[in-house]
């Protein structure tokens, strides 16, 4: 299996999440992510939020599940950062008059280090973190997942933080996860999205897809738009 991509549900996803969101402080970031996970029939989305962090992310990605009919998950830190995320999607929720959103139940909100939680949650299929914080790039290592593949999304990806972040320092050598294709987006304050393929996706070979040695893999940048392309030969 893999990741299929669905226009008809990248669409309503994101005019739901525009209705949803209004124009907020991450306007255009929120509505972009909501159509992806949405687009790529996520069944597992997880999320990371720390305090002081806007939710207009987190109602997309809720708005994403509804339209998959897949689940989300937001991790936090502690339990303060919990009930300050809720109180403000129950805030979010007020405000949104009668355009619809979903303020996720207690089983749905994950308290605990990003990195330790992410060995605990199995086939992740779309994964959102935050480049400002110093754990994303272990966030990003220690996600199990799905074997369909999985587009891994960094947000605030212009931050300092991330300057020297490089999607192949997130992969293991290419035994279990390939970079199929990543772009930088100047979207919000910078979005890095990767589409990752997992041993169980895009892979004939089995076994870890090694081969035998009968393939490789070339890597290739676009001069013109920056975007690394991975290509098997």
């Amino acid at each position: 299996m893999k990741l299929i991509w669905s226009p008809e549900l990248a669409t309503k996803a994101y005019l739901d999440t525009v209705k949803a969101c209004g124009i907020s402080q991450e306007s255009g970031v929120a509505e972009l992510v909501s159509a992806m996970a949405a687009g790529w029939n996520a069944k597992f989305i997880v999320e990371t939020w720390s305090h002081g962090g806007p939710v207009a992310t987190s109602i997309g990605l809720a708005v994403a599940s509804r339209h998959s009919g897949g689940r989300h998950v937001c991790v936090v830190p502690d339990e303060d950062s919990r009930s300050e995320y809720m109180r403000a999607l129950r805030q979010a929720a007020a405000a949104g008059g009668g355009n619809s959103i979903d303020v996720p139940a207690g089983d749905q909100v994950v308290v605990g280090e990003p990195e330790e939680v992410m060995r605990g949650l199995a086939g992740i299929d779309f994964l959102v973190v935050d480049s400002r914080r110093k754990d994303f790039a272990r966030v990003l290592r220690a996600a199990r997942l799905s074997g369909r593949g999985a587009v891994l999304v960094c947000k605030n990806a212009g931050s300092k933080q991330s300057a020297s972040f490089r999607w192949r320092s997130v992969m293991d050598g290419g035994s279990t996860r390939r970079l199929v294709r990543s772009v930088y987006l100047p979207v919000g304050r910078g979005l890095d999205i990767a589409h990752v393929a997992t041993s169980g996706a895009g892979n004939s070979t089995g076994g870890g897809g090694q081969g035998k040695g009968q393939s490789r893999w070339i890597k290739h940048v676009d001069r013109e738009s920056g975007e690394l392309h991975v290509i098997r030969k």
